[in-house]
C-alpha cells in the first residue's frame, strides 16, 4: 500500500529563488514538449516518444542559447517531458481533454525530484542539485526545513514514489509516496450509514452527528473579513481601470495576498474539521462505511443554497472517508445516486414521494416519527447490508 505525505516548506531567500527556478524549468520543458508534439502532428508525423524527446532536449542545452538549463537537476526536465508525454496518450484513450500549455500567471509551479535521490530527516529534506559545489557549507541550501517533524519517516528501509514540490501561492510543499503495510483488523460487528447535509454535515447511523462548522463565530468573522476584501479589491480594480484594461498596482497586490491568506485560512480550517471527523469515524472499526453519491454539479445550480453546499465540501469529505477506509481494510460503499434514503421509512420500508426539502422530520402511517437525517442514515446502513450480502 502506498501512502501520500504532504508537508509544508521552509524555505530561506535563496532556497525560495531556486525553487521557483526548478518550476519554471519544469514548465518550459513541458511546454517544449507539446509544441514539438503539435508541430510534428501539423506535419503528418505520428506521436512522438518520450525517450525520443528527452534525447533531442539533451542535444539542444549543448546551445549557448539554452545554456541556462544545465543549472537545473536532469531529472526535474526529463519527468516534465514524460508528464506531456503521458498528458497525450492519456487524451488518445479519451481519459482527459487536449494537453494545454502551462501558463507562467495560472498555472501552479511545481516540479519532480528523483525518488532515490531525494533525502528526509526528521526536519529537513534534500532538493538535488541546488549546490553546483560540494563543499559541506555549499551543500546546506540543499536541505530545506520542514514545518512538521519527522511526519516522513525516513530511513535505508524508506522506499519514496513521485516526490513533487508544489507552490499553492503562499508556501512551498513537499509531497511523496510511502510504501507501507497495513495491519488494521477491522470489528466484524456492524457497519455505518453516514447521511451528508446542511443543518449537520454529517449524521451517522450510531446516533453520532457532527454539526457544520460553518455556523461557528470563528468562520463567520473570517467570511466576512474575505467579503470585504474582496469588495475592496474590486473597487481598487476600477479606479485603476484604463479604458478596457484593468492595472494592477502594488496595492491590488498586497490586498489580493490577503485575500488568498484569509481563503486558504478558511479552506484549511474546514478540511481540517473533516479530518477529525473522518478520521474518529474510520477509529470505530466498522465493517463497513456507506455515502450517498451525491449530484453536487446539480446541487450547486440552486442559488439559494449553493454557497452552503460549497462550503461543506462534500467531496472533501467523501475523498478523505475513502481512502482512510482503504487504509484501514474497511469496506467503502458508495450508495446508488437514486436511493431514496431520505424518503423511505427505515421501518415499513414504505417510500413517502411527496417529503419536502422543508421537513426536517418523517413521519409514517406505520407511527414511526423520527429526524429525516438520522433516518437516512439507517437506511444507508441497511442498504450497505443488502450490497454485502448480495456480495457474498
Amino acid at each position: 500500500m502506498i501512502k501520500s505525505i504532504k508537508v509544508m516548506l521552509k524555505p530561506n531567500n535563496k532556497q525560495k529563488t531556486k525553487l521557483f527556478l526548478y518550476a519554471n524549468t519544469a514548465r518550459f520543458a513541458y511546454n517544449w514538449t507539446i509544441a514539438k508534439q503539435q508541430e510534428n502532428f501539423q506535419n503528418g508525423g505520428k506521436f512522438i516518444n518520450n525517450s525520443i524527446l528527452r534525447k533531442q532536449f539533451t542535444q539542444m542545452k549543448k546551445l549557448d542559447e539554452f545554456n541556462w538549463l544545465n543549472n537545473v537537476s536532469n531529472n526535474v526536465t526529463k519527468q516534465a517531458i514524460k508528464d506531456a508525454c503521458d498528458a497525450y496518450k492519456r487524451f488518445f484513450k479519451g481519459l482527459s481533454k487536449y494537453p494545454k500549455f502551462k501558463s507562467k500567471k495560472k498555472s501552479t509551479p511545481s516540479f519532480y525530484q528523483d525518488n532515490v535521490k531525494i533525502k528526509f530527516t526528521k526536519t529537513h529534506v534534500k532538493v538535488e542539485g541546488f549546490a553546483s559545489s560540494k563543499k559541506s557549507n555549499k551543500q546546506k541550501i540543499n536541505w530545506i526545513r520542514l514545518a512538521e517533524k519527522g511526519r516522513i519517516p525516513f530511513g535505508e528501509n524508506v522506499k519514496y514514489t513521485n516526490p513533487r514540490f508544489t507552490f499553492d501561492g503562499l508556501n512551498w510543499w513537499v509531497s511523496v509516496g510511502i510504501e507501507t503495510d497495513s495491519n488494521y483488523s477491522p470489528s466484524k460487528t456492524e457497519g455505518i450509514g453516514i447521511d451528508l447535509g446542511i443543518k449537520d454535515l454529517a449524521v451517522c447511523s450510531d446516533g453520532k452527528v457532527y454539526g457544520n462548522i460553518n455556523k461557528t463565530k470563528r468562520i463567520r468573522q473570517l467570511e466576512k473579513k474575505k467579503r470585504r476584501l474582496q469588495r475592496k479589491i474590486s473597487r481598487k480594480y476600477q479606479m485603476n481601470k484604463e479604458g478596457s484594461r484593468y492595472k494592477k498596482t502594488r496595492n491590488i497586490i498586497k490586498s489580493e495576498k490577503q485575500l488568498l491568506k484569509v481563503s486558504r485560512r478558511l479552506t484549511n480550517i474546514r478540511h481540517n474539521y473533516i479530518h477529525q471527523i473522518t478520521s474518529e469515524i474510520v477509529n470505530r472499526k466498522p465493517m463497513f462505511i456507506v455515502l450517498e453519491d451525491l449530484n453536487v454539479k446539480d446541487m450547486m445550480k440552486n442559488k439559494h443554497l449553493a454557497e452552503s453546499f460549497q462550503q461543506q465540501c462534500f467531496h472533501e469529505f467523501r475523498r478523505q472517508i475513502e481512502y482512510k477506509s482503504n487504509w484501514n481494510n474497511i469496506r467503502f460503499i458508495l450508495a446508488d445516486r437514486w436511493f431514496p434514503s431520505s424518503k423511505l421509512c427505515s421501518c415499513c420500508g414504505k417510500l413517502k414521494k411527496d417529503l419536502k426539502l422543508s421537513d426536517r422530520t418523517f413521519e409514517c402511517g406505520c407511527g414511526n416519527i423520527v429526524d429525516r437525517d438520522y433516518q437516512a442514515s439507517i437506511n444507508l446502513k441497511k442498504y450497505g447490508e443488502n450490497v454485502l450480502e448480495s456480495v457474498f
